[in-house]
């Protein structure tokens, strides 16, 4: 595993751009939309769990083409959905078989087929349910759109312990990906979620993925903020850290600290914060959400770093100018290592991108995507 030289490569690069997510855009004109996935409407039911409910008991051994099962779900609003940024669409709950588990996503425009498909996966804390303001306008260019729980969130299984660094997601997905004969995919990846699409796409998907879209991207050495989306993370790595403090503090901490990946973090209402944090509370919750902590490695995420310079890929690098987590130096950095890669701000906007210009991240990631 290494790191992957500094300075200047001589590929030729897009021109950097720049939006303002508090000028105005038609894309984020406020709208409710159908698109379902929120763990907070599962809440209840995952904190019901045991943990003898929440581990699947083991196969005897992997089933390289899985199959995939789709539910037609309720198109009901989601409980706190972010500011729409399209017209109201239709979506299905799906589930795909991974190794031992189930992976839960959310579908739009599925009649499109999985080539061409858009795969969206999300950062810690988050789910399937981040990307409910981005589908709609996502899914008006006609391909296929989802979006993954990844493993130990929303809907998808919950199994503890069990593998949830970014090599574990990215391997769990590639099993899910398959039977979903996903190809020639747009991946679009946000925080962790983009840490998990740099392996897909330079090491166990690499064939398939036809564009590349970092949003607010861990990378290199930086696996995780100091202080966000807890206090003191390097602490809580700590694997007797869980033992030692009770559930409510851990989701008074989230519920503080949360909301400071925004620019303007008292416009997160309480319901959208809860979204985020309730899934966690519960016993086997919180274990979980220190489990992703922990397994939130430097080294993990550095080792596909020397990959990315032999990407021969459209790479959109979009960043929030205010992001503290993921500061835009790492987004500059990555632009002049990837060849050809487009890297672009929008100022007034930070970490929780998703949460602070949805319109304008939709209409981005669409042109991207056509």
């Amino acid at each position: 595993m290494s790191e992957t030289p500094e300075g200047e490569q001589n590929q030729p690069r897009q021109q950097d751009q720049t939006h303002d997510a508090n000028q105005p855009n038609e894309a984020d004109t406020p709208m409710e939309t159908p698109i379902t996935g929120s763990p907070a409407d599962k809440a209840g039911e995952a904190a019901a769990q045991t943990p003898s409910q929440s581990v699947p008991a083991p196969s005897p051994a992997p089933q390289p083409q899985p199959q995939a099962q789709t539910q037609q779900q309720d198109t009901a609003a989601s409980a706190a959905p972010a500011k729409s940024s399209g017209q109201a669409v239709a979506s299905k709950r799906g589930t795909a078989r991974s190794i031992h588990y189930d992976l839960s996503y959310v579908v739009v425009n599925e009649s499109a087929g999985p080539r061409g498909a858009i795969v969206l996966l999300h950062d810690l804390p988050g789910g399937a349910f981040v990307w409910d303001s981005v589908m709609p306008q996502l899914a008006a260019i006609g391909h296929a759109v989802y979006a993954f729980d990844m493993l130990g969130y929303g809907q998808s299984a919950h199994p503890w312990p069990s593998d949830t660094s970014v090599w574990g997601h990215a391997d769990a997905l590639l099993y899910a990906f398959q039977g979903l004969k996903l190809r020639e995919i747009t991946l679009v990846g946000i925080g962790l979620g983009a840490a998990v699409a740099q392996v897909l796409a330079n090491r166990l998907f690499r064939d398939q993925v036809a564009r590349l879209a970092l949003l607010n991207s861990y990378a290199f050495l930086t696996a995780f903020a100091p202080d966000w989306p807890m206090s003191d993370m390097a602490k809580r790595q700590d694997p007797e850290a869980p033992h030692h403090i009770d559930t409510k503090d851990v989701l008074n901490d989230l519920r503080a600290t949360l909301p400071n990946g925004s620019v303007r973090p008292k416009a997160l209402s309480s319901d959208r914060i809860a979204a985020y944090v309730n899934e966690w509370n519960s016993e086997i919750g919180k274990q979980m959400l220190y489990q992703h902590i922990r397994q939130m490695i430097p080294n993990y995420t550095n080792s596909v770093a020397t990959d990315n310079a032999k990407l021969e890929i459209p790479v959109l690098l979009l960043w929030g100018a205010q992001d503290i987590v993921t500061p835009p130096a790492l987004g500059e950095r990555l632009r002049d290592e990837i060849p050809g890669a487009q890297f672009e701000t929008i100022v007034n906007a930070g970490h929780l991108l998703l949460e602070d210009a949805p319109g304008e991240v939709g209409r981005r990631l669409a042109d991207f995507a056509r």
